[in-house]
């Protein structure tokens, strides 16, 4: 890889200020349970086993604490952007957000994207650092990028050097405080996402967050994902204006539909979604949802969203990442052989 050493050192140096460890309180007890494996050979342990946690991460002599992630700071008055997964934990769970000068701030959660894995976190302090936001729209494969974070949640200030491999990508995650989930449009890169660096920044060559760093193959080398930062400004905004993250609610479970379901359901389209429980405790359609409302059924296949068809590169979540809250879609509906078209408007999204 060819690029500029100075240009690299002075983005990097531009950046540590603004970039933030998070560190969960616990109990001792349950601190063992919520560590990822990766982490735990690298937390040292008295005679008897117990974990010793650094002092460095120890703000009172009584609390307990250990790294969940990284973040960093987008608004000198202490707004923090960090992942979703990393601020899931139960209710009684405190955040402490530690900044690159060891300073120290109890964190509140101003709110979780219900779609994406971005959380907006808030600290009383004034006069911040901050890194400065890009256009994720507008990234090229082959561009040089940084992430910055606290690798394993014990080397703190850990910089990777790499490039984006790939763009819109979809994965699906299985984090244990959450349910699974698909994430879509992410930016893929071989600059190395650890635990404990995940919430910190991708940057780019002009030192402007252009991903938040969210996942990685664990059975793969150099394979990363970050959150592209365009789905993030939407949440500031959100934030800005509203005091929380609104996200559009449809109401409807579903399969995708490809040559491969067409041929196993024998069914006429290898396109559209079905809508259909995913297991035998789901409902097909929320009671109560925008497609209850609108007289959506189990069974129909939804076709096409304002004349765009829907398919496996235009997808549902697609269509719901795209539109606010009380927008009104026209779907194309299939239904015992004949197609009808559906007005349905969108609520807001509760969890």
């Amino acid at each position: 890889m060819f690029t500029n050493e100075k240009l690299v050192i002075k983005i990097i140096k531009q950046s540590l200020p603004a970039v933030v460890s998070i560190t969960i309180t616990e109990h001792l007890k349950n601190i063992e349970k919520e560590i990822p494996r990766e982490i735990l050979p690298f937390i040292p342990k008295n005679k008897k086993g117990k974990l010793q946690i650094p002092k460095a991460l120890r703000p009172h002599k009584n609390e307990n604490h250990y790294m969940s992630g990284s973040g960093f700071i987008v608004d000198s008055n202490g707004l923090i952007l960090t992942n979703k997964h990393i601020v899931s934990y139960d209710k009684n769970t405190e955040y402490t957000v530690i900044k690159n000068d060891g300073k120290k701030y109890k964190a509140e959660i101003l709110s979780r994207d219900p779609i994406n894995d971005v959380a907006i976190l808030k600290i009383n302090a004034s006069n911040l650092k901050t890194l400065p936001l890009g256009d994720s729209s507008k990234l090229e494969l082959g561009q040089t990028v940084l992430t910055i974070g606290n690798a394993l949640g014990v080397f703190e200030n850990t910089v990777s050097l790499g490039i984006i491999s790939g763009l819109s990508r979809s994965i699906y995650t299985n984090e244990k405080n959450m349910p699974p989930q698909e994430l879509r449009g992410l930016i893929q890169t071989d600059a190395a996402i650890n635990p404990g660096n995940s919430g910190g920044p991708l940057i780019n060559l002009k030192g402007e967050v252009i991903g938040i760093n969210s996942a990685m193959v664990s059975q793969a080398e150099n394979i990363g994902f970050a959150i592209p930062i365009n789905a993030a400004r939407r949440d500031l905004e959100d934030i800005k204006k509203y005091g929380k993250i609104r996200r559009p609610f449809l109401g409807i479970h579903y399969l995708t539909l490809n040559d491969i379901l067409k041929e196993k359901l024998n069914l006429p389209f290898n396109y559209g979604v079905l809508i259909t429980k995913e297991t035998k405790h789901d409902e097909a359609v929320i009671p109560q949802s925008p497609a209850y409302t609108a007289g959506l059924k189990e069974n129909d296949i939804i076709l096409e969203c304002n004349g765009k068809q829907i398919n496996e590169k235009y997808s549902v979540l697609d269509i719901l990442e795209e539109k606010q809250v009380d927008d009104i879609l026209e779907f194309l509906i299939w239904r015992n052989n004949k197609k009808f078209k559906i007005k349905v408007k969108l609520s807001e999204r509760n969890k």
